[in-house]
């Protein structure tokens, strides 16, 4: 097989792997009586994110954690930028800032910590525990706000048939396995016979594949009203990425990358997250929508030139 046709392959299966795999994991967990709050707040957020591990830990075990990296936080521009851009134009959010007041200043925060963390060219062992040190802080701190409150997120994502979820999860799975195992390999071989830096091929075209199931929830969820799964998946996705799935590939094989190409993806991350704070009424415009779908081609047109 060649590399493009394992790319394409592989970027097939992350999104079907992702999508079974967050329906199943989210209606396992209501199986198992884990309140909505809950679901919303860590299951939901850690099954989209789960392409992204899945590349993670095979580009790193693969000795390319670049790849790991460019994925982790060219998905969080994605996830911002185009997927949450495209639903604001489908319509305005209601999101009050209460229902953000957890999860909006840590994901703000990361790209910050990634940014110090990367200015000696090197995110090591250590620097990858630390992050992951922080991660499970914010996650004791969401499990803990999670139990008073209700969520909509088992109507939106969950499947509720036993067989369903039991075979959603293992399908699920065995597709995201087999999608880290082919896009790294599609990915490194075009890297190599191109000269294309890895990071970058990380950054943009593996990205647009494991955010696929970032895509499906929120728009599904955007079109059956519910605005509170749209932003908190994303909000918890991009928390999810930025510290714990580029703390595990740094912790397999310390990563090593240019800052200036970091600094790119870091920066309009955070540009994009600012775009997304809700006003004192709460209600995000379709305005916002177009200004982030603009900012997702400039992010493009900067990073491939770069």
């Amino acid at each position: 097989m060649n590399d493009y046709m394992a790319l394409i392959l592989g970027v097939l299966c992350a999104g079907i792997g992702g999508e079974l795999f967050v329906r199943g994991a989210v209606g396992l967990a209501h199986w198992a009586r884990i309140s909505p709050g809950i679901i919303g707040a860590t299951v939901a957020a850690f099954a989209t994110s789960s392409p992204e591990l899945s590349v993670s830990i095979n580009a790193a075990l693969a000795g390319k954690p670049q790849i790991a990296l460019g994925d982790a936080l060219g998905s969080n521009v994605m996830n911002v930028a185009l997927i949450l851009g495209l639903a604001l134009v489908i319509s305005g959010i209601q999101s009050p800032r209460d229902s953000v007041k957890r999860d909006f200043p840590v994901a703000m925060l990361i790209p910050i910590i990634t940014g110090v963390l990367f200015l000696d060219g090197e995110l090591s062992r250590f620097d990858g525990f630390l992050m992951l040190g922080i991660f499970f802080a914010w996650l004791v701190a969401a499990v803990i706000e999670a139990r008073k409150q209700r969520s909509a997120a088992v109507e939106v994502l969950g499947e509720h048939r036993r067989w369903l979820i039991v075979l959603a999860c293992v399908a699920g799975l065995a597709f995201l396995v087999a999608a880290g195992n082919l896009i790294v390999a599609g990915a490194r071989g075009i890297a190599i016979t191109f000269g294309i830096d890895e990071f970058i091929i990380g950054a943009t075209i593996v990205a647009v594949g494991t955010s696929v199931p970032e895509l499906a929830t929120t728009i599904i969820a955007k079109l059956r009203g519910h605005d509170e799964v749209s932003l908190g998946t994303i909000l918890g996705s991009n928390i999810y990425n930025g510290i714990l799935i580029v703390a595990v590939a740094a912790i397999i094989h310390p990563i090593t990358v240019a800052w200036h190409e970091v600094a790119i993806a870091l920066i309009f991350g955070l540009v994009a997250l600012a775009f997304t704070y809700p006003p004192r009424n709460g209600f995000i415009e379709r305005w916002r929508g177009v200004l982030l779908l603009v900012l997702f081609a400039v992010y493009l047109a900067a990073i491939i030139q770069n």
